[in-house]
């Protein structure tokens, strides 16, 4: 059994989640897009060792259906901030890249996300869980 103070580390974990996530979302709907277009940026950015990702990595990374995924793709390409391109080496690989003016948004929103977190220090450390 759960005791109070066990109870309270995890819903006090989840309200500062909660008010990060709520953050997120006013400031990415004032750059006129949606929070899960500037999550699928951040993906494509945030890859390791290169600068697209493919619509499976993306789906994986956002925790959502590719189906989904792919109109999400197309939604940010349709606004100019992403592209699709065809793989290099295996052409049947589709990659999404940021273009530049997903960049400059994406600069600028992340730059905001980072003071938050930064205003938050030690808010989001995995709470210690006694077994």
């Amino acid at each position: 059994m759960l005791k109070k103070k066990e109870f309270q580390t995890l819903a006090d974990f989840r309200y500062q989640m909660r008010k990060f996530e709520r953050f997120s979302e006013l400031a990415v709907m004032q750059e006129g897009i949606k929070p899960q277009q500037y999550l699928l940026m951040l993906q494509i950015k945030g890859m390791a060792d290169r600068d697209w990702a493919t619509v499976g990595e993306l789906a994986e990374r956002l925790q959502v259906q590719q189906h989904a995924t792919v109109t999400l793709v197309s939604r940010c390409e349709a606004l100019g901030l992403v592209e699709r391109r065809q793989g290099e080496i295996d052409r049947r690989q589709v990659q999404v890249h940021l273009l530049a003016p997903g960049e400059q948004l994406l600069q600028r929103l992340a730059a905001l996300h980072r003071a938050e977190l930064k205003s938050l220090q030690g808010v989001f450390e995995v709470p210690k869980i006694d077994f």
